[in-house]
């Protein structure tokens, strides 16, 4: 009879916890319903405009978003061990890619410090400035989101008996590509590259050094590397240095077994083109990322740096790391005129320098030049939906008019800088200001370097008496040879509120 009472006692237990655990998903609910229109007098429209908006932007000159998003932070259960959270968001669309977008559709799970995120999501990138900074080399904020199974110390997690100094954050992530149909509609019938179906896998591990709250200083550093593989690829053609006898078809599958998923989690394997020159299967990629970190009273400073490699050419010390992306921000005590400053000098135009060499009987040493930054043999290009998935100052492919997915340069040395402030408590600012210059790539340079200069001027006013409602006001500009002369002006009215707090 006690098991009896037991048995009963613990289910009717379980069926309320269960119940406790619904209804709260019912609560702190988020929405919010913006509409956004841009006109411009140019071919193309500013790249402010464009980039850094997780696929979003288009280069059309004057174009219209409608969009809508609901919501629940996983935030809202922060005092519990396990907490929950859901998104969903919608974009109705004129003069893009398409005239209905899912941006997001997702739902978090989390157990204390580690989270398992299923879906489509907006994930901001790492160690950098999400508003000023011009992004990631790897991984960024400019393309569309992956579905994906994300594992993941979404914010730093103390090590145990290290008295706050030792710190992890890292992810594991697998997902696939969903820009089948861009790809298809871009090459227009053409013979030229392009891929269907392709998985995705990224990967981090970051540790920090240091407890602000004893010692002003802290160091982080660690890897992030991603990995494009699996999938259906038409129009594969043999590699210039290939030497074999084997022949390609206009279609082939690639492999998406067991295998191919750990050749992506370690690099391995070979792609079916490498031919006599294996190389390790799918597109991969990383970055190096070290930052230092000063916390004073009301203000701090950091400067960092991002080392990017491609295959394994740059991982370690093969070869110069003469391509890096270098970055300083400072955030100065409140005053209402200027509350943050980011700097950032990338040069990409090394790539382990000009020459390949794969090693044979005569010439037993290897030169393992030209990397050609996010572009891929097999996969064409590291490009989500026409926008690259790293730092969109190596053009996107939805710039080419030739029709292939493609990035034509790659080669560049550019000069960043973002600023914002907070004038009064409805009205916050962002200055953009980009200098660039372009060589082309190693497989097709520019006769001479073409130059390119990208402004964004923004406002955003959130009237203390209508709550939620926002107000944002912006101009861009292009000029040079790089991307032509463009300017426009962009108007995005929004509301948000809150269900069940």
């Amino acid at each position: 009879m006690k098991k009896t009472h037991i048995i009963i006692a613990f289910l009717l237990s379980t069926c309320l916890c269960l119940q406790a655990q619904v209804s709260r998903l019912g609560k702190d609910i988020g929405y919010k319903a913006s509409l956004e229109g841009t006109a411009g007098n140019g071919n193309i429209a500013p790249f402010w405009f464009t980039n850094n908006r997780y696929g979003l932007g288009t280069i059309e000159s004057n174009s219209a978003l409608m969009r809508a998003a609901i919501g629940r932070n996983v935030e809202a259960d922060s005092l519990r061990k396990w907490r929950i959270g859901y998104g969903l968001d919608v974009v109705g669309a004129v003069n893009h890619d398409s005239h209905f977008i899912l941006q997001q559709l997702y739902a978090d799970f989390q157990y204390k410090a580690v989270r398992l995120s299923v879906g489509q999501k907006e994930i901001p990138i790492e160690l950098k400035n999400q508003e000023l900074s011009s992004g990631g080399m790897s991984l960024s904020n400019n393309a569309r989101p992956i579905p994906q199974v994300r594992l993941e110390l979404p914010d730093f997690w103390v090590i145990p008996r290290t008295k706050g100094w030792l710190a992890l954050k890292g992810h594991i992530a697998y997902g696939i590509h969903t820009d089948n149909r861009w790809q298809t509609h871009f090459i227009n019938g053409s013979n030229n590259i392009h891929t269907g179906n392709s998985l995705f896998h990224s990967k981090a591990g970051f540790l920090r050094i240091g407890n602000t709250e004893k010692f002003p200083l802290s160091l982080t550093g660690g890897l992030e590397m991603a990995c494009q593989f699996g999938g259906e690829v038409w129009n594969l053609q043999d590699r210039p240095d290939h030497v074999s006898t084997a022949t390609f078809n206009s279609h082939q599958k690639m492999p998406h077994g067991i295998k191919a998923f750990w050749h992506a989690f370690i690099p391995g394997g070979s792609d079916s083109n490498d031919g006599d020159y294996a190389n390790a299967e799918g597109n991969q990629l990383g970055s190096w990322h070290l930052r230092l970190d000063y916390q004073g009273k009301g203000w701090s400073a950091a400067v960092y740096a991002e080392h990017f490699f491609d295959d394994h050419s740059q991982m370690f010390w093969q070869y110069p790391w003469k391509d890096m992306l270098y970055g300083g921000e400072i955030h100065l005590p409140q005053n209402p005129i200027l509350s943050a400053i980011v700097y950032e000098n990338i040069r990409t135009t090394d790539q382990s320098g000009p020459i390949y060499h794969d090693k044979t009987t005569n010439l037993p040493d290897g030169v393992y030049g030209i990397d050609d930054y996010y572009n891929h043999h097999v996969y064409a290009a590291w490009q989500h939906a026409g926008f690259s998935k790293g730092n969109s100052l190596l053009l996107s492919p939805i710039y080419n008019t030739n029709r292939h997915i493609a990035f034509y340069d790659n080669r560049i040395k550019a000069h960043h800088i973002g600023i914002a402030g907070n004038p009064i408590q409805e009205v916050k600012y962002r200055i953009l200001y980009t200098h660039e210059k372009s060589w082309g790539t190693y497989f097709c340079p520019r006769t001479d370097p073409a130059k390119g200069d990208f402004l964004l001027i923004e406002a955003s006013y959130a009237p203390r008496q209508v709550k939620g409602l926002g107000i944002t006001a912006a101009y861009g500009q292009n000029w040079g040879q790089l991307l032509g002369h463009s300017k426009g002006a962009m108007l995005t009215v929004s509301y948000s509120g809150w269900i069940g707090r």
